[in-house]
């Protein structure tokens, strides 16, 4: 059975005229544990498309405003000209940029994280998604993944996210918002 929401949402990538290159780009952006990865992942099913994960590009915990710039030197302005990009994959264990990651110059690319929909990707995004869900389960499920130890981590993450989303009123801008409580219940 298909997904209405990721049928909607694949319908509307197809429709659109590419902003970037010969790509469609859509950004899945919203707070830490909302529901962005299993979202962004079924779209890119859907499309036939890569995802690329910010936490791929984030260089640690207090890295949100940093990533996007290396976002955009390493796979968007590649794309844009019609070229592949290709990223480092921050390994978290290791606290440094590991491996190359190619990144095709195709159809679609689906951009999912935390900043993802900033201000930045408005003039080449063709859809931006916000998912959101109440902190407390947000936390609930960031800690099941990640462990008790990273609850310090956890709560200045949200604290940061809080702000950066409030300065670029993501939420406000999206062109969809999805309930990852509903959509994906914990």
């Amino acid at each position: 059975m298909t997904d209405p929401v990721v049928a909607d949402l694949a319908g509307r990538v197809r429709a659109a005229t590419p902003r970037l290159g010969a790509t469609r780009l859509v950004v899945v952006d919203g707070p830490a544990g909302s529901g962005k990865t299993t979202l962004a992942g079924r779209l890119a099913h859907a499309l036939g498309a890569p995802v690329l994960h910010a936490d791929d590009l984030l260089a640690g915990w207090g890295d949100l405003e940093g990533w996007w710039a290396r976002l955009d030197a390493w796979v968007l302005a590649p794309l844009a000209a019609g070229r592949p990009g290709r990223y480092r994959r921050y390994d978290w264990v290791a606290g440094a940029f590991a491996e190359w990651h190619d990144v095709p110059a195709g159809d679609a690319l689906v951009v999912e994280g935390c900043g993802s929909a900033r201000r930045a990707a408005d003039d080449v995004a063709v859809l931006s998604v916000w998912v959101e869900a109440a902190d407390d389960v947000r936390l609930a499920r960031g800690l099941a993944r990640d462990g008790e130890g990273m609850r310090p981590q956890w709560l200045a993450w949200m604290a940061a996210e809080r702000r950066h989303f409030a300065a670029e009123r993501t939420r406000e801008r999206a062109d969809v918002v999805v309930d990852g409580e509903r959509a994906w219940p914990p």
